[in-house]
């Protein structure tokens, strides 16, 4: 069979444009010889709809947009689509996940999701009840087995608590089905689509059917979805894999004997997620440009370079903001990457308004000596600029923090975390270096004194990240270490790291939690990025 994978790029409630994504994409999947498109998980009112699904607005629009849709659809052709569907049972909750085949105005058969995870940003068992059976739906000669994104995920176990206690695959090969179409919202991380390859080969060599698996693109909020839908023969050959980071309309014979490319899974690629992170962000929220503080720095040379290639850099307006205690290399090298990337730029000192300041705080501040409250006060003035830039404007101001910082709170609350969107949330320091070589790669872009200087906020006399902070390469290591893995103290110093730093190093972490929760949304990049899937209590304990 001749089967199309339709990456759609769905805006959550634009209904309207989501049907005429779904049109579109089935109307060159047709003009191609395709029998059968597959769509995304939920594509028709967008991934994740979370409390929208509360509003029964949303939940009747989504059916009136599937109605519709059924109605448009090129005819002698099936499409199978995800949308909100009721739960006929009158029993838990009023909503399921589904899927339904359509063919010739008509709805051939539908299948609701089984397994709804709970895990990381995912929490769809909030909104949506487990099908009770799952079923084939016959088709062109075929018994479909639609297996919804996490029904076909189950095999590689990501749930912590544990194995499900059901598999809908199982269930659909014992009832008869000859095919497995996945209509899937995987969200990116990276590493990932090396994960997805090697999980559906053994479907379906377990299963001994194809597998064809769609997965949405696009981003929306800090989720990033990055396509690359697969196909893969009954042996577990991997047949095809779509495009990253853009819309695809792929048909692939299920007979085909071609082998498909690899993952790639480098710093490229997570180049590509930021991008479309940007993108999309400012698409679906109506904004046109951004602006930001770049210092001379690596994560702001880092997201100036991403936001000017991936959005242009006509989009893109930067400004210095020195103060006393920025030095002229730094300077420079801001300037030197306003004029590789092509971007607006401006320089607006800070000295005037920190000095005014300090003056109308010495009453308060008398007779105590100078500290973090003198630096803080530097880069709330920064925040403060940018956003009355971004809203003299309407440009979308972006946080330049990254990982390590937010982990251990070594970034200003109001201040350089200032921002709606921080594009590199998600990437370790010495991620964000690997990152910044990368970009380099195309051209002298971020200059070699970015590159090659120590880090520092310059936010007083010759001071060094590493006046607060242990080495990057240590302290990652060590971060990666609790945040990602959830690994305790025990297991940290039992892996090489000396007690005290880890503990110092955890109680940095349990510290800042309150900044996170207000800093700006993370684009995702990691299996486990600080935002809704990581859920911590801000009064606790230290010693946890």
């Amino acid at each position: 069979m001749r089967i199309a994978l339709a990456q759609i790029n769905s805006t959550i409630g634009d209904f309207a444009g989501n049907v005429d994504r779904i049109v579109t994409a089935a109307q060159a999947a047709r003009a191609r010889g395709a029998e059968l498109v597959v769509c995304p998980e939920l594509s028709v009112c967008g991934y994740p709809p979370m409390d929208l699904l509360d509003h029964r607005s949303f939940v009747n629009a989504n059916r009136q947009a599937l109605n519709r849709l059924r109605q448009r659809l090129p005819s002698g052709l099936g499409v199978v689509v995800g949308h909100v569907a009721t739960n006929p049972t009158g029993a838990g909750k009023a909503l399921r996940n589904a899927a339904s085949l359509l063919a010739d105005g008509a709805v051939v058969g539908s299948q609701a999701k089984s397994l709804l995870p709970t895990y990381d940003v995912f929490d769809e068992a909030r909104y949506f009840e487990p099908a009770a059976v799952c079923r084939p739906v016959p088709f062109a000669g075929e018994r479909i087995g639609l297996t919804i994104c996490e029904d076909i995920w189950w095999e590689s176990a990501p749930d912590p608590s544990g194995a499900y206690a059901r598999d809908p695959v199982a269930e659909q090969t014992r009832a008869g089905a000859t095919m497995m179409l996945a209509p899937s919202a995987s969200p990116y991380h990276l590493g990932k689509p090396a994960i997805r390859s090697a999980l559906l080969a053994r479907v379906a060599a377990t299963s001994g059917c194809p597998v064809l698996y769609a997965n949405a693109v696009g981003g929306n909020d800090g989720l990033i979805f990055d396509g690359q839908s697969l196909a893969c023969a009954a042996s577990g050959r991997l047949i095809h894999r779509s495009p990253g980071f853009r819309e695809d309309v792929a048909v692939v014979d299920t007979d085909s004997t071609a082998c498909a490319a690899p993952a790639g899974d480098d710093y490229r690629e997570v180049e590509a997620a930021i991008g479309i992170g940007l993108r999309d962000y400012l698409a679906k929220t109506g904004h046109d440009r951004v602006c930001l503080a770049v210092s001379g720095g690596i994560d702001s040379a880092v997201v100036a370079a991403v936001a000017a290639r991936r959005l242009g850099p006509e989009r893109v307006t930067a400004f210095a903001l020195p103060s006393r205690y920025s030095s002229a290399g730094s300077r420079r090298d801001a300037a030197a990457l306003a004029r590789a990337l092509g971007i607006d730029f401006h320089v607006l000192p800070i000295e005037p308004a920190f000095a005014a300041f300090l003056r109308t705080l010495a009453p308060v501040f008398a007779a105590r000596p100078p500290d973090t409250a003198e630096e803080n006060l530097q880069a709330r003035i920064r925040g403060t600029l940018v956003m009355a830039f971004a809203n003299k404007t309407g440009a979308l101001a972006l946080a330049t923090g990254n990982k390590s910082e937010l982990a251990t709170g070594y970034a200003t609350l109001y201040g350089d975390m200032a921002g709606a969107l921080a594009p590199i949330g998600d990437l370790w320091k010495t991620q964000v270096y690997a990152l910044a070589r990368r970009i380099n790669e195309d051209g002298p872009i971020i200059p070699d004194a970015t590159l090659d200087k120590p880090p520092s906020a310059e936010l007083r006399p010759g001071q060094l990240d590493s006046d607060s902070l242990p080495p990057y390469e240590v302290l990652d290591a060590i971060l990666q270490r609790y945040v990602e893995r959830s690994e305790g103290a025990e297991q940290i110093v039992a892996a090489g790291f000396e007690p005290r730093l880890v503990g110092r190093v955890l109680q940095m972490v349990g510290r800042a939690e309150h900044k996170r929760r207000q800093a700006a949304t993370v684009i995702k990049l990691s299996p486990r990025a600080f935002g809704p899937g990581r859920r911590f209590p801000i009064a606790r304990s230290e010693s946890v």
